[in-house]
C-alpha cells in the first residue's frame, strides 16, 4: 500500500502540472523519475520513450504506465495511469456534462504561466538527456540528423508523427555503421511481472476489442456501445498522441455531437494539464452521461496499454542481444533529436508569446539548473507569479 501510495502520489502531483503536451509530459518524466527519485536510469528511459513512439496510443501515458508497471507491477501501473489522468479528465468529464463553466479569461494568466514554464522543464531535460546519450561526435550527429528529419517532415511536409518515426528509423539505420561493437547501454531492464504469455494475451485482447467492437456497435446501436466504439478505434490507430487523435474523433462523432461544442472542448482540453487524451471524456460525456463518459475514457486510453503490455515483455528480451544495443544506442540519440525538435514547435511557439514568458521560463531554467529547488515547487510558483502578473 504504502507504494501504491507513492506512485499515485509522484503521478497525481504531475497530473495537476504537467502543461504543454506529449513532449512537455516527457520532459517531465525524465526530471521527476530520473532525476529526482532515480526510478530508472537515463538510458533505459531513453528507450521506453522510444519504443512508445513507435507503438499506436498515447506516447506520455503509455510511458508513464510502463514507469509505474516497473514501479509497482500491474497495479502500480494502473495507479500511475489513474494518478496522472484524474484531474484533467475529472474537468472534461465535468464539462461535457454541463458542470463546469469556465471562462477562459478567468485563468489566462495562470495558464501562460504553466506553459512557459513547460519550456524551462523541458529544456532543462533535453540538456540532461543529450550528456547521458550522446556522449560522442557519432551520436551528436545522428542526433542532428534526427532533428533536421522531424523539423523537415513536419514544417515542409506537415507529417509530424511520420517525422518522429522516421528519425527513430533512421538512427537505427545510422547505429551499426556509426558506432563500434563495444558500445553498450547502460540502462536496466525493466521490471515486468509477467512472461511472453501474458503480452500474447494482451495482444489477443487488443486485437479482439478492434474487431468486435465495431459488430457490438451494429448489433446494439446505442449511444454507449457508439461511443466505446469510436474511442477504442481512435487510441489503436493513432500514432503521436493527442493532438492527432482530432480528425479520427472528428469524423467518428459528426453525427453524434455539434462541431462547435466539439471544437469547444477540443480547445478545452489543450488548455489543462495532463494527457490530451482524455478529450475523449468530455465526448462521451457530451453525448450522454457521466457514465459514458468514463466509458468513453476507458476506451480511448486502453488499446494503447494492451499494445504497451503486449510488447514489453519481448522487448526486455530482444534488447539483450549485441546488435540490438547498438542500435538502441542510436535510436537514443534519435530521441534527443526528436525532443530537441519537438522543443521549438509546440513548446516553445505555445510557451512564449512574450517577454514575461520567457522570463519565467527563464527562471524556471535556472532554478532546475540550481539544483535546489524541485520541479513542483517551481511550477507552483511560476503558476502564482501568472495569476498576479500576467
Amino acid at each position: 500500500m504504502a507504494r501504491m501510495a507513492e506512485i499515485f502520489a509522484a503521478f497525481f502531483k504531475l497530473g495537476l502540472t504537467t502543461f504543454g503536451g506529449p513532449v512537455a509530459h516527457i520532459g517531465f518524466f525524465q526530471r521527476v523519475f530520473v532525476q529526482e527519485r532515480q526510478w530508472l536510469d537515463s538510458a533505459t528511459y531513453a528507450e521506453l520513450v522510444a519504443l512508445c513512439q513507435f507503438l499506436p496510443g498515447p506516447a506520455s501515458s503509455q510511458v508513464g504506465f510502463a514507469i509505474g508497471l516497473h514501479r509497482g507491477g500491474l497495479p502500480g501501473a494502473m495507479m500511475a495511469w489513474l494518478a496522472f489522468t484524474l484531474p484533467s479528465a475529472a474537468i472534461m468529464i465535468g464539462l461535457g456534462v454541463g458542470i463546469m463553466a469556465l471562462d477562459p479569461a478567468d485563468y489566462e494568466g495562470l495558464i501562460r504561466a504553466l506553459k512557459a514554464a513547460a519550456v524551462g522543464v523541458v529544456a532543462w531535460a533535453i540538456w540532461g538527456m543529450g550528456r547521458q546519450l550522446t556522449p560522442d561526435w557519432q551520436r551528436i550527429l545522428m542526433a542532428a540528423l534526427a532533428v533536421a528529419t522531424a523539423i523537415m517532415m513536419t514544417q515542409l511536409l506537415n507529417l509530424a508523427v511520420l517525422g518522429q518515426v522516421a528519425a527513430l528509423i533512421l538512427g537505427a539505420l545510422l547505429a551499426p555503421l556509426l558506432l563500434g561493437k563495444t558500445v553498450k547501454t547502460a540502462g536496466a531492464p525493466l521490471s515486468i511481472p509477467f512472461h511472453r504469455r501474458g503480452g500474447l494475451l494482451a495482444g489477443g485482447l487488443f486485437l479482439l476489442f478492434l474487431s468486435t467492437l465495431p459488430l457490438l456497435a451494429w448489433l446494439f446501436p446505442a449511444t454507449w456501445t457508439a461511443a466505446m466504439d469510436v474511442m477504442y478505434r481512435a487510441g489503436a490507430l493513432v500514432f503521436g498522441g493527442g493532438h492527432v487523435v482530432l480528425p479520427l474523433l472528428h469524423a467518428g462523432t459528426a453525427d453524434m455531437m455539434d462541431e462547435d461544442l466539439f471544437l469547444a472542448g477540443y480547445g478545452a482540453a489543450q488548455a489543462l494539464p495532463g494527457p490530451l487524451f482524455t478529450f475523449g471524456g468530455f465526448v462521451g460525456a457530451s453525448v450522454g452521461h457521466i457514465g459514458i463518459g468514463l466509458l468513453a475514457l476507458f476506451a480511448i486510453f486502453l488499446p494503447g496499454m494492451l499494445i504497451l503490455l503486449a510488447v514489453l515483455p519481448f522487448w526486455a528480451k530482444v534488447r539483450e542481444n549485441a546488435q540490438i544495443r547498438r542500435i538502441l544506442a542510436g535510436v537514443n540519440a534519435a530521441v534527443v533529436g526528436i525532443l530537441a525538435a519537438a522543443f521549438y514547435d509546440p513548446v516553445i511557439t505555445a510557451g512564449i508569446g512574450d517577454w514575461r514568458d520567457g522570463l519565467i521560463a527563464l527562471a524556471v531554467l535556472a532554478g532546475l539548473a540550481s539544483g535546489r529547488l524541485p520541479v513542483w515547487l517551481l511550477i507552483l510558483i511560476a503558476a502564482a507569479c501568472g495569476a498576479l502578473f500576467l
